[in-house]
């Protein structure tokens, strides 16, 4: 039974599985308790995240979110059983660092990763549509320093112990959540946790977890990846990928519809704003960010339970990000663009640019 599973996974028709079961999963997490149209949202996961362990003082938005611990996990049995655990790093490390810094800062600029954009949008949150155009012009554009030779070198194989760090920090994740410790002498901290706001609302941990360990399985042997879905689209003329985004949209709407969490329009959407252009620029940045890094931030989670140090160095520069991003204004509300956003999200794709241009390795005919 298995073995035909994993056939059928990895067949072409893999990554729409996928993507239909995340449309359908994320829905129904938001009806469990996780914030509305943010059911899946990894960027949003990430700086709750952040603002848990105390690197920044949001206090609406800080709480450990098990699918992400689940994603790492559920990749990582999946790399096991199918002998696919290959620990791999040294592929300009402080670079992709970086690029996760600015991804985040995007995206919460915007207020989502690219899954909670079509999430968003598959529950009638209009504002997502120029997010959504905004990602695709960012990975067009990382498309372009791709043909041109844009390289961050090659990774080297490295020793089982590194590959298990980021299953470590999944797993010490989990035991925060579940334990809460309070080492201050006030009884506060080192783990916080929102009681208003996004970071209040969560679906119980037992089947948040599941989730994360399931969708973590799934997109391990699919290769299920948002950005890579436009990448290869553009590149190669290959639908592969963008099938599952096309499934995941497809079944969130469904989904969505049947538990009435559908209204459409821009205005008095759930954690959104309504400032159309700094909805594009920031998932500019965050779909260039994601393309010079080799994929969306969903895939690296995935890819850092495979072993690979550089999704986990990705991921530590997005956490990062979610840091500096609300400790200097640079967040979004459901008021508008935070007071520096605007800046730091030009800034932002003036460093992938350069990075781009820099980074390229002559062809030699």
């Amino acid at each position: 039974m298995f073995s035909g599973l994993n056939r059928l996974l990895m067949s072409r028709g893999g990554p729409a599985i996928t993507g239909a079961v995340v449309g359908i999963l994320a829905p129904v997490l938001s009806f469990l308790g996780n914030p509305a149209n943010m059911g899946i949202c990894v960027a949003c996961f990430g700086r709750d995240i952040a603002g848990a362990l105390g690197m920044h003082r949001a206090a609406v938005v800080q709480y450990i979110r098990p699918e992400l611990s689940g994603f790492i996990l559920g990749s990582l049995l999946a790399a096991l059983m199918y002998k696919e655990f290959k620990p791999r790093t040294g592929s300009s490390p402080i670079i992709r660092f970086f690029l996760g810094v600015f991804a985040m800062i995007g995206a919460l600029v915007f207020l989502g990763c690219p899954w909670r954009a079509y999430i968003r949008l598959s529950a009638g949150d209009l504002n997502a549509i120029p997010g959504i155009i905004g990602l695709s012009v960012g990975v067009i554009i990382g498309i372009f320093f791709l043909w041109n030779g844009f390289s961050l070198g090659r990774s080297y194989p490295a020793k089982k112990a590194m590959g298990m760090i980021m299953p470590a920090f999944a797993v010490v994740l989990l035991a925060l959540l579940i334990l809460a410790p309070t080492f201050g002498p006030d009884g506060a901290g080192p783990i916080f946790f929102s009681e208003t706001g996004p970071g209040s609302q969560h679906a119980p941990i037992a089947i948040a977890l599941g989730v994360g360990l399931l969708v973590g399985w799934l997109a391990q042997r699919t290769r299920f990846c948002t950005v890579g879905a436009i990448r290869d689209l553009v590149m190669l003329r290959d639908f592969h990928l963008f099938n599952g985004v096309l499934a995941f949209i497809a079944a969130a709407f469904i989904t969505n519809l049947f538990l009435g969490q559908f209204n459409l329009g821009m205005e008095g959407q759930p954690v959104a704003h309504t400032n159309i252009l700094w909805n594009f620029m920031g998932m500019v940045l965050s779909g260039l960010a994601f393309t010079l890094a080799g994929g969306c931030p969903g895939r690296m989670f995935i890819m850092s339970g495979e072993g690979d140090g550089d999704a986990g160095i990705f991921i530590l520069g997005m956490l990062v990000g979610a840091g500096i991003a609300h400790n200097f204004s640079l967040a979004s509300s459901p008021a508008g663009p935070g007071a520096f956003g605007p800046s730091a999200t030009i800034v932002g794709i003036i460093f992938c640019l350069a990075i781009g241009f820099l980074m390229r390795e002559k062809v030699t005919v």
